[in-house]
């Protein structure tokens, strides 16, 4: 695992979007995982669906997900029903039953690779198994190059609210060398397409550290997205989990991957975030800079953040219900038959202790940038500042934060590394292991 003190980008996960890590998650616990489904919920959380839509025209060099190039309408057409089959066997789950939807987000691979007439089939075989009447938020991420005209009303007609754009980077160069399928100019095109139709929230999304950035390339990229004025920004730093194309390389033939250090994407990140401070944006997260008001909410991340049930439908998603972890069948051929026999389509699972919330929770929040002990003492019966005084204290003596107000607030070298702050927060057995 990628540690703070790691100059150069190496393989393996840095990101930290769940605990315990993926690697310990397994098939042994599927069975647990189907008892919580079919028992009553033991708190109120919110609800979320995840919607997993996994095809692409090209495979990115640096993606890790699961997605497909090569499939067929048809192909398409049959994952849609089998994700609405799967959404109607969630719906007759007691711990699911009858829960009104707090957020619905829909990512990839490109949903917005869907043709017109999928984008209404999506629309109507969610409406048809789930009631999103009291949804605050519905996200769905889009490449530039798949969308049309008449695209971008079918998203709004469906009840988008909160639109991503996958921008990463506004020099052609630099898109084909890391294998994006969509050059600068159709940005431009999607986003007038996009700005007439008033979504109330749309999100560009840029990557720090591509292969081939330069210094004048970053600095013209933040420009463009802050000249287009969404509600956000979010900027991730380019890293090389294992099943990259980029990773391949550099495991099988030991090349140089060509993303840049960390030093030089922390950098590149404060000089984004700067900027946008000068035009107005404010931190929303450790990636993510936002207009203030209410245009410019999170809600699936500050739900999901804050120990939401989250249910994750289709190909090798993720979900999290009642305290258990799950993931789907991670290939397309025997995740649609399990769904067309009328059958959960879990693949494997972790069902976490009282501690594991606990610590998932905490790490999560603290991308946000600060963290009051009190939530955590009314939700989990523990002080967390007394609990983990060891890496609270290290943390601060290394300068990623400050004390505030009986609480915690990362400083701006916190907010540039938090996700390698996050790991020492993890139980003995999660130190120091492959994260997926």
């Amino acid at each position: 695992m990628t540690t703070e003190t790691t100059k150069k980008t190496e393989v393996g996960s840095y990101f930290v979007a769940n605990y315990p890590p993926f690697s310990a998650w397994s098939p042994d616990y599927a069975e647990q995982v189907t008892e919580r489904l079919n028992g009553a919920p033991a708190n109120a959380a919110p609800v979320g669906l995840y919607a997993h839509i996994p095809f692409c025209r090209k495979r990115c060099k640096f993606c890790y997900f699961r997605v497909y190039t090569d499939k067929t309408k048809t192909d398409r057409d049959r994952y849609l029903d089998a994700l609405g089959k799967e959404w109607e066997l969630l719906g007759q789950c007691p711990v699911l039953g009858g829960r009104p939807l707090n957020f619905i987000y829909v990512g990839g691979g490109t949903p917005s690779a869907l043709n017109e007439q999928q984008i209404t089939t999506f629309g109507e075989l969610l409406r048809k198994h789930w009631s999103w009447d009291d949804v605050e938020e519905f996200t769905f991420e889009c490449e530039p190059g798949t969308l049309t005209e008449d695209k971008v009303q079918l998203i709004r007609d469906i009840g988008v609210t909160r639109l991503s754009l996958g921008v990463e980077n506004f020099s052609d160069e630099v898109l084909k060398e890391n294998g994006r399928a969509h050059l600068s100019p159709e940005v431009y095109t999607a986003y007038d397409w996009i700005r007439a139709r008033d979504f109330s929230q749309v999100n560009i999304d840029l990557i720090s550290g591509m292969v081939g950035e330069t210094e004048a390339n970053w600095k013209d990229s933040v420009r463009r997205a802050i000249e287009l004025s969404p509600s956000s920004v979010t900027i991730y730093q380019m890293e090389l989990p294992f099943n990259t194309v980029y990773s391949k390389g550099v495991l099988s033939d030991g090349e140089d991957s060509g993303v840049a250090d960390w030093p030089t994407k922390r950098r590149w990140v404060r000089y984004a975030f700067e900027q946008l401070a000068e035009a107005g944006y404010a931190q929303s997260s450790a990636y993510t800079m936002a207009k203030p008001g209410e245009r410019a909410g999170f809600v699936y991340r500050d739900a999901l953040w804050h120990g939401a049930d989250m249910i994750g439908t289709g190909v090798a998603s993720f979900g999290y219900v009642q305290g258990a972890h799950m993931q789907n069948l991670d290939s397309f051929g025997p995740y649609v038959e399990s769904c067309e026999r009328g059958e959960l389509p879990i693949y494997r699972g972790y069902s976490s202790t009282a501690h594991q919330q606990l610590v998932r929770e905490m790490i999560l929040q603290m991308k946000l940038g600060k963290l009051d002990g009190a939530p955590f003492s009314e939700k989990f019966g523990v002080d967390i500042f007394d609990r983990f005084a060891d890496g609270f204290q290290a943390l601060e003596r290394e300068g990623m934060l400050t004390r505030e107000n009986g609480g915690i607030r990362l400083t701006d070298e916190g907010f540039l590394q938090v996700d390698a702050c996050l790991p020492r927060f993890y139980e003995p057995e999660h130190q120091r292991v492959r994260y997926t």
